[in-house]
């Protein structure tokens, strides 16, 4: 018998209100003709595994997971994807019809997507990046650098023993300096990135000069509330390519889409003007 219960998904975490997320994933069921729908799930640490592992009883195909799920998705999924198990982290879990669940991890991939499309003319194996902040979204920015073939990471967190439990837990050249050399650390420096939560809305300013970062190094955010952080705007007038957090989010759903439905769906400005209003 045909499944009458329309194509379901969703992103969970706690909090998950401000997710924009279902408007993205709207936006791709209205393009390929599909009875679809993709919901916030708000879950506390407590049920994750329980409302997790009912899900695909309610007809889920799956579910995004972000803060503080990421590292329990991972536990409790029956098999787990070479990125995934590499970040020891899952954001995505898929749902087969044999009941199992399968954890990958797409932050990554949208990271380094958004990165070429906003800058096309970065050359990952010139020069070292420099990362601010070791927390999961860093995670994930370390190990898909590293992947492209970036030369080393220079990796920077207020808190540094979180930084070096970082660069133990993944494969590479990863150098830990400390929070209060960071600006001496942007020297030739091909790529900096801001993985912390400074500059987002409602938070303290990122404060680095980037007095010693080369003219053609870029810089990007993850933050994209607001759009135009204080350190991208800085690094825009100085003249460095910058490029904003919310093309990550919108790439890193892409595999999501094409895991659950069979369609790889198209990130354009369209999609991103529909999660800028």
């Amino acid at each position: 018998m045909t499944d009458p219960r329309p194509l379901t998904a969703g992103v969970m975490g706690w909090p998950i209100t401000h997710s924009k997320s279902p408007l993205i994933f709207a936006h791709w069921f209205g393009l390929a003709g599909l009875n679809g729908r993709y919901c916030h799930l708000a879950v506390s640490e407590d049920d994750f595994e329980a409302v997790a592992t009912t899900l695909p009883k309610a007809g889920f195909r799956g579910v995004n997971v972000t803060v503080p799920h990421k590292i329990r998705a991972l536990e409790i999924a029956d098999t787990a994807r070479p990125t995934a198990r590499a970040m020891g982290a899952a954001n995505l879990l898929i749902f087969t019809g044999e009941g199992e669940i399968i954890a990958d991890n797409t932050d990554g991939y949208g990271f380094i997507e958004n990165l070429k499309s906003g800058a096309p003319n970065w050359q990952p194996n010139t020069a070292p990046a420099v990362v601010l902040g070791a927390g999961g979204a860093s995670r994930a920015v370390v190990h898909a650098l590293l992947s492209e073939g970036v030369p080393s990471i220079r990796l920077l967190n207020r808190s540094k023993r979180k930084a070096e439990a970082l660069a133990k837990d993944l494969v590479g050249k990863i150098d830990v300096i400390a929070w209060d050399d960071r600006a001496a650390a942007l020297d030739g420096a091909g790529l900096l990135v801001n993985g912390t939560s400074l500059g987002m809305t409602g938070k303290p300013e990122l404060t680095i000069p980037l007095d010693d970062l080369p003219a053609t190094a870029v810089v990007t955010d993850l933050v994209y509330a607001p759009l135009e952080t204080d350190l991208l705007a800085r690094a825009r007038t100085a003249g460095h390519p910058v490029v904003d957090g919310l093309g990550m989010l919108l790439h890193q759903a892409r595999p999501a889409f094409r895991a659950w439905f069979g369609i790889d769906p198209v990130v354009d400005q369209t999609l991103r003007e529909i999660c800028l209003k």
